[in-house]
């Protein structure tokens, strides 16, 4: 089989979600290294100002409520502004709770799939009505491998993780032809503050760069599934052939079912709070109610 040639991102325009920290910003950074123009969208402007300032390369960093159409559209218009016509659109804005479904807040839930799922869906769609015409392009779409698994703790997330990748997978068949290219990057527990207080003593973690390598890479060389490590792709399918109670015992042997329900909740409380308020309008309510941080999401 012949080896698939690389090609140059040098010059593209990107679009990130989320990106003034974590995920968001490893793939930024690692992409203005490329030689890629990069617009970074977050709610907390003043922190993507400052990422956009530290990364240099004509970064731009710009407004943006993923839950918001509108605010998507004008993010996007934006970047195209300053930047050009946009080449890539990572999907990356996301956020993880952590709490037993049964105890898990209304607010909580709809905050997942306004952020998670509809703000996913709405970049996607956006992306396609801009790189479809020009017959090229990458979409970039984040999901977890708690997308290829239920994992206790994050039902919620886990949820919302599994319909961004069946949405990757019916909009890569959907694009067949089209020269637009889809991505579904599937990473273990990634240190970022998202994963604040998780237990890791059977899952290694990797770090926000070796997610934003690998972004790099499917863009270099298309491919569809991006697991982060890649070894876990291969497990995946092994483990995926085994009955389900064994392969449930095998979870509960490496302690996998414990991951998100014995947590520190303690070193996740400033990570809580801050995705508590995560949504345009919850900080006033939040406000009437008691002190919070001031500090608005990005995944």
């Amino acid at each position: 089989m012949a080896k698939k040639e690389r090609r140059s991102l040098s010059g593209k325009v990107v679009a990130i979600t989320g990106g003034a920290r974590g995920i968001g910003k490893a793939t930024a950074t690692a992409l203005v290294r490329k030689g890629c123009r990069v617009a970074i969208g977050d709610l907390d402007l003043a922190l993507a100002e400052q990422t956009a300032a530290g990364l240099g390369g004509g970064t731009v960093a710009l407004a943006l409520d993923v839950t918001d159409r509108g605010s998507f559209t004008a993010f996007l218009d934006a970047a195209e502004r300053e930047l050009g016509p946009v080449d890539v659109i990572v999907n990356n804005a996301g956020i993880m709770p952590v709490t037993p479904l049964v105890e898990e807040a209304d607010d909580s839930v709809r905050r997942q799939l306004d952020i998670n799922v509809y703000g996913v869906i709405v970049g996607t769609q956006l992306a396609i009505e801009r790189l479809r015409p020009r017959a090229g392009g990458h979409i970039v779409n984040i999901a977890s491998q708690a997308g290829k698994g239920g994992v206790p703790g994050i039902a919620t997330y886990s949820a919302t993780k599994h319909a961004v990748v069946g949405l990757s997978e019916a909009v890569r068949q959907e694009l067949r032809g089209s020269g637009v290219e889809v991505s579904c990057v599937m990473p273990t527990v990634v240190n970022t503050e998202l994963t604040a207080g998780v237990g890791q003593r059977f899952v290694k973690p990797v770090e926000a760069e070796d997610v934003a390598n690998e972004i790099v890479d499917a863009l270099e060389i298309p491919r569809f599934d991006v697991w982060v490590p890649r070894a876990n792709g291969a497990l995946f399918k092994f483990v995926g052939l085994l009955p389900r109670g064994l392969r449930e015992a095998i979870g509960r042997l490496m302690k996998i079912d414990k991951l998100m329900t014995e947590v520190d909740h303690g070193a996740r409380h400033a990570y809580e709070e801050r995705v508590t308020h995560s949504e345009p309008g919850l900080e006033s309510k939040a406000e009437e109610a008691e002190p919070a941080s001031t500090e608005r999401e990005a995944a």
